[in-house]
């Protein structure tokens, strides 16, 4: 049962409180700039015709100057969870973030997040977690424990995770991107986080931010690949490996997991391609486990490569198209649904795997419903997690609105209609090269300066974006919104 946060429950009556059930994803919302630019237009003027459409597999990447940064951006996907879906900030009791674009080596990005939606003196827990492309995730983790835990007070969590991916000039500026998910957790959700879960966590330098003075990277894309992959395939045998002890424990006689016990898979995407790569690994793992499954008991490629331990054919790239072809046709089964965002837009770093799911999830609606997805979580340096989700129908009771009225459960139709992503990639305004380097260099000249107003344009930006305005003398930063016509007047209480 739901209860205010000002509620007063005795001790003994919250130890006796029943865990809440199917805690997870109750809805989903996004933001991404409304710049952005094609990959084609790149591929012309770095002359190299098809490396970043066929080779990376993208077709655009959206981009920012400096009149928006994570905390705006962030800002911008948290506003509209809250409007979409009629949330009030005194139905929250948690407020996470996963972010590793910083802008403060100390202070909370949450807390910018607070102050502009929350007011003061909120008892809002949570702060930011980073880790790479990986914080998103640990806040939704975490999330979840909360509202599974007996700390939870019967409010609502949310998970707010984003980031701008910028490359200085040379191959890894096409890999770039930028956008944020924010996604309401609460119990009898449709987007449920069920059974166990394998991490994978590694120390490796495949990809990190050593240097105050600059937003970019250092990078060993060999290397980076390689952990990539590398996480795949441990978090793929340890998850089966704990499904079917789970199942085991039933006393029934099951088949080994394997990824023909998922519906869909959403992975960390940095770039299309290496998507593709990491779920061959999947089916790869599921041929060395079961080599005389019928559909490649007489492949004869499929058996050679099943007598190789995946762990010795990471770095081998002739194992990279027989794998290909043997996964094909699951690829595009599994995942084509869950790329609309992220072939669009690009690396969204801590963002990148929801926003896959989001893509699943508004295209799909209640089709999805019943069926189960594989979650692939990859942050450099390096962790990675493996999860399952549950899509269902809920039971009409999960919303705080509903308490003593007649309100709008959380579903899956409903988060559908909530995000119409085709018609908000179609509303952007594709950019040349030039226009998108000057962005870059603008970017690169405001790192860490400070007393000054950005220069981008404000008219550049969707309707009810949230902006930088100003940072001062003393690097503290003021944001503003812009305004929308078309937002609901019974929002306007939350800005």
């Amino acid at each position: 049962m739901y209860y205010s946060r000002r509620a007063k429950v005795t001790s003994r009556e919250h130890a006796a409180r029943a865990r809440p059930p199917n805690v997870g994803i109750l809805a989903m919302e996004c933001y991404f700039p409304k710049n952005y630019l094609k990959q084609t237009a790149l591929e012309e003027a770095d002359g190299c015709a098809g490396k970043y459409t066929v080779g990376l597999g993208q077709e655009s990447l959206a981009y920012f100057d400096d009149r928006e940064d994570v905390a705006s951006i962030l800002l911008s996907a948290l506003v509209r969870l809250l409007e979409s879906y009629g949330i009030t900030p005194d139905q929250v009791g948690r407020l996470e973030v996963g972010t590793e674009t910083l802008i403060d080596k100390s202070k909370s990005v949450k807390t910018t997040l607070l102050g502009t939606l929350f007011g003061a003196h909120a008892d809002v827990e949570g702060v930011t977690s980073t880790n790479a492309c990986y914080g998103g995730t640990a806040a939704l983790l975490n999330s979840v424990a909360w509202v599974e835990s007996s700390a939870w007070d019967g409010r609502y969590a949310v998970v707010v995770c984003g980031d701008i991916a910028v490359y200085e000039k040379g191959p890894a500026r096409p890999t770039g991107g930028g956008g944020a998910v924010a996604m309401l957790i609460g119990p009898d959700a449709p987007l449920a986080i069920v059974g166990p879960r394998c991490t994978h966590a590694v120390e490796v330098y495949d990809f990190y931010k050593p240097r105050g003075d600059t937003e970019y990277a250092m990078v060993d894309g060999k290397l980076s690949q390689a952990a990539y992959l590398t996480a795949v395939d441990e978090c793929w045998a340890g998850l089966k490996s704990k499904l079917n002890a789970a199942a085991g424990e039933t006393g029934l006689v099951l088949p080994n997991s394997s990824l023909d016990g998922f519906d869909y898979a959403c992975m960390h995407s940095p770039y299309n391609k290496l998507v593709q790569k990491g779920f061959a690994r999947l089916l790869y793992s599921d041929l060395v486990d079961e080599p005389t499954r019928p559909e490649w008991k007489d492949d004869a490629e499929a058996q050679a490569w099943a007598k190789v331990p995946p762990a010795q054919s990471v770095n081998d790239r002739e194992s990279e198209k027989p794998l290909k072809r043997l996964s094909e046709s699951r690829w595009k089964a599994m995942t084509s649904a869950g790329h609309t965002i992220s072939r669009s837009v690009g690396n969204c770093y801590t963002a990148a795997v929801y926003m896959n799911l989001l893509s699943l999830a508004s295209g799909l609606g209640e089709q999805l419903e019943g069926k189960r997805v594989l979650m692939f979580s990859y942050g450099s340096g390096a962790v990675a997690t493996a999860f399952v989700i549950h899509a269902r129908a809920p039971t009409g009771h999960n919303s705080l609105s509903l308490i003593g009225k007649h309100a709008t459960p959380f579903t899956l139709a409903r988060l559908q209609a909530a995000v119409d992503v085709p018609a908000r990639l179609a509303s952007r305004a594709a950019r040349d090269v030039a226009a998108f380097s000057a962005a870059m260099d603008l970017r690169a000249r405001r790192y860490g300066a400070c007393d000054y107003e950005p220069a981008g344009s404000v008219d550049e930006l969707f309707p009810g974006a949230y902006y930088l305005t100003k940072v001062d003398a003393l690097h503290r930063r003021t944001y503003a919104r812009k305004p929308d016509p078309l937002r609901r007047a019974s929002s306007r209480k939350l800005v």
